[in-house]
């Protein structure tokens, strides 16, 4: 049997060793012989940790992987089968203020929503553009699996200016399976949902359940706890997404909810509490403490708390499928090539695809229901212009895309919010700095 060679870039975030105990969890279809995590020398503490904690994780598990971590991206990537991505360029302190620069402006501050993901998208393309650069000279039949967000608006991207196969995963709507699974009381492997619209902006419209359409049952049971970790549930969400008819991904509450979702963000600033991005950095403060732990030797239960539930399931499901050519179902990120009726053929979509040895293919959905369909047309139409900006760094076209964004609703705030933006992160951005 084939062995597989698989390169982790960003291999000191703290959700690897979630990845990597879906590796050896399924050891068995996924022969992984090696395994290199790729950093840079920042990161070095974090991924030095991590590769210590994962062989003492492996060496339990009994298996013969070989595992390493270096700052040698092209090197580590010659002949690589499988490459994921989860990188963030400019660490936490760079998500903390894509955050808190629109704040200023009371806009949304969110690290992949609104003008915070816009921020991320714009140093993160340039550096994803490198990595594929590099994969077509060393390993150019490989997989690339991007989890970085804004995994959508880094996808189109991709697919737009390079060669490499790349698929965007996000763990949003296995997590949206599993809560209808868990509103209907049934085993998860027994339900099928279809997905549709965008990455963090994506609807589920249609449940099958023992061949039967369930959804307006799944939708009549009403949940206090939310999707995911770091996205606390609005009571009123179930109601709304009842009289859509649509299970809605959790990240349309800052849409749907702005103005109660803007307060919140607000108050905890004003309660010292900061965002989301100072809170993780507490909680990955501990994690790292507890992976240096040379007792550990299994992914403790504290890294829940970090948010990325089901991450290495949505991962591990994904490379098992195109490994094993297996043509089941998954939700990933690809272009729409027809998928969904209202939007351009080489926009990146998030649907329901059948995952086989050629990789991800979209079915076929028809039309946005009519509720959303603006929504989404409008969103659309703001990621097109960010990743032009991304590759251009074009000011005009940064500028263009904030005023597109739903969530900026003001051109003199959006011109501020991208002024402040550039000049935070101006060490990230050399495109704009021409």
């Amino acid at each position: 049997m084939n062995t597989i060679k698989l390169v982790v870039i960003g291999g000191g975030s703290s959700y690897t060793p979630e990845l990597v105990e879906g590796v050896i969890n399924n050891y068995n279809t996924l022969p992984v012989r090696e395994l290199i995590f790729v950093d840079v020398p920042m990161g070095e503490e974090k991924v030095r940790i991590n590769t210590q904690f994962i062989k003492r994780m492996i060496h339990k598990a009994q298996l013969n992987i070989e595992v390493s971590y270096t700052f040698d991206r092209k090197n580590a990537l010659k002949d690589a089968d499988f490459v994921m991505t989860q990188l963030r360029v400019g660490g936490l302190k760079a998500r903390s203020k894509d955050e808190h620069i629109p704040l200023k402006y009371n806009v949304i501050g969110q690290e992949t929503t609104g003008p915070g993901g816009f921020a991320k998208a714009l140093r993160t393309i340039p550096v994803m553009m490198d990595i594929c650069k590099d994969m077509e000279e060393v390993c150019p039949d490989a997989w690339l699996i991007n989890f970085t967000n804004p995994s959508g608006i880094v996808t189109e991207a991709l697919n737009k200016y390079t060669k490499i196969k790349n698929i965007g995963l996000c763990n949003v709507p296995i997590g949206m399976h599993y809560d209808i699974a868990e509103r209907l009381e049934v085993d998860p492997k027994e339900i099928s949902c279809n997905v549709i619209g965008l990455n963090h902006l994506s609807f589920v419209n249609k449940v099958y359940y023992k061949g039967d359409n369930v959804i307006s049952k799944a939708l009549e049971v009403k949940k206090k706890d939310g999707i995911v970790q770091n996205i606390s549930k609005i009571d009123v969400s179930d109601f709304i997404a009842q009289k859509l008819g649509l299970v809605l991904s959790p990240y349309l509450q800052y849409f749907f909810f702005e103005k109660e979702m803007l307060e919140k963000e607000l108050q905890e600033l004003k309660d010292d509490k900061g965002t989301r991005a100072d809170q993780v950095q507490e909680v990955e403060h501990k994690l790292f403490e507890l992976y240096e732990d040379e007792s550990l030797d299994h992914k403790p239960e504290e890294l829940s708390k970090r948010g990325g539930a089901r991450y290495s399931e949505a991962a591990i499901n994904l490379i098992n499928s195109i490994y094993n050519n297996v043509g089941d179902i998954q939700v990933v990120n690809v272009m729409n090539n027809g998928s969904i009726a209202d939007l351009p053929d080489d926009a990146s979509v998030e649907v329901n695809c059948v995952i086989n040895k050629q990789g991800a293919t979209p079915v076929t959905n028809g039309h946005l229901p009519l509720a959303v369909k603006g929504l989404v047309q409008h969103v659309k139409a703001y990621e097109q212009l960010t990743v032009e900006a991304a590759i251009t760094g074009d000011y005009d076209t940064a500028l263009l895309a904030l005023i597109s964004n739903p969530l900026v609703h003001d051109a003199e705030a959006a011109k501020n919010i991208l002024d402040d933006l550039l000049e935070a992160h101006k060490e990230y951005l050399p495109q704009f700095n021409k």
